[in-house]
C-alpha cells in the first residue's frame, strides 16, 4: 500500500521505517528540515535500537522516503498522524497544536476514500472533533494508538502485543477496519489481536494504559515509602506479592520513579479531560500518583546528602545515567537529570555519564559536568548514585572495580537495581529505595 506518515519524531519515523520494512511505499513528512535530512540520508536524529538498520533498508529499497512538502502525500491512501501531544505550558492539559495543525495541512491533499489514522496519544474526544473536518473530503478519519516502549520500538511496531482500531459506524468505517488490517498484515496473519472499537475508546485505550502502568510503579513507591520507616525491604515485598497472578511481577520495581514524554503528560492530561467532562473525581487518585512520583526524586537527593554527612556541598557526586530509561537517549521528564540538578542546586560538584544521552542531557542542563566514559566519570567520586539501569552501570561494575577508581564509599541505589550485599561486602555504605 502507499502510506504517508506525518511527524517524523520518534514515533512517526519508527512507524514509517517499520511500514517500509514490510513492503508498504511510506513517505514521512515533518515540517523540520534538518530531521528529514537526517533520516533521507538513513541516519536517526535519536538512539533507538534497530532503527538505523530499517531506515538504511528503507532508503535502498526505495519505499521510504521523506520530505518537508506535504503535497508528497497525494498518492497515498492511508495517512497516519504521528506528531507530539506535550503538555501545555499552563495547565496540565495536552497541547493539541501539533495535531490540528497536521490535519489542517492534510486536509487539500486528501481523496475520496482516503484514511486518516491517528496514532498520536490525545484526550478523549478529540477524533470526533475532527471527523467533521476529514469526512468533508470524503475520507475517514479513524483512531490508531500506540503502544511503544522506548528501545523496544522496532520490535514493538513490527511485532505487537495487539492492534486497536477506533472507527465510525457504516461503510467508511468498515472500509477503514479492512484498509488497516491490510496495512498491518503480517501481524494479523501471525495472530497478533485485532480489536475495533469506538472513537472514544480507542483514544482512551493509551491513556487508560499509561494510568495504569503509572499507578503500578507509585503503588510500589509508596509501599517503598512505608518500608523506610518500618525497616521492611520492598524488594522482597514486591516479589511475594508479585506471585499473584492478579497482580504480577511487572512494573512492581520500587526506585526512583517514572519519566519520559509519555507517562507523566498523559497521566496530568487525562486528569484534565475528566475535569473538563465534569468527571474529575474518577481519577483525582491520578494526582497522587504523580506525587508519589515525584517524591522519590526527593528521597533519592535525601539519601546522597544522608551518606555524606548532612551536606553535598562541594563533594563530588557521579550520576550514573542521564537518559529516563535505558536504550534510549529520551531526557524529557528525566528522573537522573532531575537529581543531578537539584545536587548541583545544593552545591555538589556533579558529574552525569550516559551511553547515549549526554549530548541531549548538555543541551538542556550546561550547568552539569559531562563525562562519557563510566570509569572517568567514576574517578575521585565521594558518592555513586544509580539513576539510570543502563547493564554498563547495573550488571558490568563490580564494587571491587568501582573501589579502585575512588575512595568514596557511598553508593545510592536508586533503581535498586544493584546486589546491595556485594557493595556492602566491598566497604561501600548502600543505600537502595525502601530497602533497610
Amino acid at each position: 500500500m502507499k502510506i504517508s506518515v506525518i511527524g517524523c519524531g520518534y514515533l512517526g519515523a519508527v512507524h514509517a521505517a517499520a511500514m517500509a520494512s514490510i513492503g508498504h511505499d511510506v513517505v514521512g513528512v515533518d515540517v523540520d528540515q534538518r530531521k528529514v535530512a537526517t533520516l533521507s540520508q538513513g541516519h536517526a536524529p535519536f538512539f533507538e535500537p534497530g532503527l538505523e538498520d530499517l531506515l538504511r533498508a528503507g532508503r535502498e529499497s526505495g519505499r521510504l522516503s521523506f520530505t518537508t512538502d506535504m503535497a508528497e502525500v497525494v498518492n497515498a491512501s492511508v495517512h497516519f498522524i504521528a506528531v507530539g501531544t506535550p503538555q501545555q505550558r499552563d495547565s496540565y492539559a495536552a497541547d493539541l497544536t501539533f495535531v490540528d495543525a497536521a490535519i489542517d495541512a492534510l486536509l487539500p491533499f486528501l481523496k475520496e476514500g482516503d484514511i486518516v489514522a491517528g496514532k498520536s496519544t490525545v484526550p478523549v474526544g478529540t477524533a470526533t472533533r475532527l471527523s467533521g473536518q476529514v469526512e468533508s473530503t470524503g475520507a475517514t478519519l479513524v483512531w490508531n494508538p500506540e503502544f511503544l516502549r522506548e528501545g523496544w520500538a522496532v520490535k514493538d511496531t513490527l511485532e505487537p502485543d495487539r492492534l486497536v482500531v477506533g472507527v465510525p459506524d457504516g461503510a467508511g468505517g468498515e472500509r477503514a477496519e479492512r484498509a488497516l488490517r491490510e496495512v498491518y498484515g503480517p501481524a494479523v496473519k501471525s495472530g497478533t489481536p485485532f480489536l475495533v472499537t469506538d472513537l472514544a475508546t480507542a483514544e482512551l485505550v493509551k491513556v487508560s494504559a499509561n494510568a495504569f502502568l503509572a499507578t503500578k510503579i507509585s503503588f510500589i513507591n509508596a509501599m517503598a515509602e512505608i518500608a523506610e520507616v518500618t525497616g521492611a525491604d520492598v524488594s522482597k515485598l514486591a516479589e511475594a506479592i508479585g506471585y499473584d497472578e492478579r497482580i504480577g511481577r511487572q512494573f512492581l520495581k520500587a526506585g526512583i520513579g517514572f519519566g519520559g514524554g509519555c507517562l507523566p503528560k498523559d497521566i496530568r492530561a487525562f486528569s484534565a479531560r475528566a475535569e473538563e467532562l465534569g468527571r474529575g473525581e474518577s481519577v483525582a487518585f491520578l494526582r497522587q500518583v504523580d506525587e508519589i512520583n515525584l517524591r522519590r526524586r526527593d528521597r533519592a537527593v535525601q539519601l546522597v546528602v544522608d551518606g555524606l554527612g548532612g551536606s553535598v556541598f562541594e563533594k563530588n557526586v557521579t550520576v550514573l545515567g542521564a537518559a529516563f530509561k535505558p536504550h534510549s537517549d529520551d531526557i524529557r521528564d528525566s528522573p537522573a537529570l532531575d537529581v543531578a540538578v537539584r545536587l548541583h542546586g545544593l552545591g555538589a560538584n556533579v558529574t552525569v555519564t550516559d551511553p547515549a544521552a549526554i549530548e541531549n542531557a548538555r543541551r538542556i542542563h550546561p550547568q552539569l559536568t559531562y563525562v562519557e566514559g563510566r570509569d572517568e566519570a567514576i574517578r575521585d567520586a565521594d558518592a555513586l548514585v544509580l539513576v539510570t539501569e543502563w547493564d554498563e552501570y547495573r550488571r558490568q561494575l563490580p564494587p571491587e572495580h568501582a573501589s579502585s577508581l575512588t575512595d568514596g564509599r557511598v553508593v545510592v541505589d536508586g533503581r535498586n537495581g544493584l546486589d546491595a550485599a556485594a557493595w556492602r561486602a566491598a566497604g561501600w555504605s548502600y543505600y537502595g529505595m525502601g530497602r533497610p
